[in-house]
């Protein structure tokens, strides 16, 4: 039996991931105007990562899954048996406990960013840029100016925890929060 390279293995774990994430999501749509499938945001979210050079294979996993246990009926257990420890723990520190209230777990994502890991970091930055890019793109419905600007004014306090994590994620924050007059 002929043995698979290292590049050929990882993109079938990859793919597998992807595959995982894809089904998993597969009845939920965005909230915009298109109701854009669901699964293009933890996709989006992998490709931000990978434009800024971030090659870390479980890095790139944990952002295809990083809403599937907040979002689906997915557990932590079922992660770590598909895609080991490592992919748990970095999906673990960016899912948000939905038993609490709201503002509760807003608040807590704003604390919780400055002690999360480095790979959880970078998770947790480019999913702020692709949200902060998707509110930019078109006001997702029932949303309100005001609500769409504290997005990002509360978006920027998470992000400021997150600094010294990766520049070219850092600086598209940046341009970001300076189009939309966030300081």
């Amino acid at each position: 039996m002929e043995q698979k390279s290292q590049p050929e293995e990882i993109l079938k774990i990859y793919t597998k991931c992807v595959n995982f994430a894809a089904i998993k999501h597969r009845n939920q749509r965005r909230l915009d105007k298109d109701e854009t499938p669901y699964i293009n945001h933890p996709i989006g979210v992998a490709y931000i990562l990978t434009e800024a050079g971030v090659t870390d294979l479980e890095v790139l996993q944990a952002a295809i899954l990083h809403d599937t246990v907040e979002d689906t009926e997915t557990s932590f257990e079922e992660i770590e048996s598909e895609f080991g420890p490592t992919v748990r723990s970095i999906v673990q520190e960016v899912t948000d406990d939905k038993s609490l209230p709201k503002q509760e777990r807003k608040r807590l994502q704003i604390e919780h960013a400055a002690t999360v890991s480095p790979k959880a970091k970078l998770v947790k930055l480019a999913d702020k840029i692709y949200n902060l890019r998707d509110l930019q793109r078109c006001k997702p419905k029932n949303w309100t100016d005001e609500r769409c600007r504290e997005y990002f004014i509360w978006a920027k306090k998470v992000c400021d925890n997150l600094k010294g994590t990766n520049v070219p994620l850092e600086s598209i924050l940046e341009d970001i929060f300076r189009q939309e007059n966030v300081c």
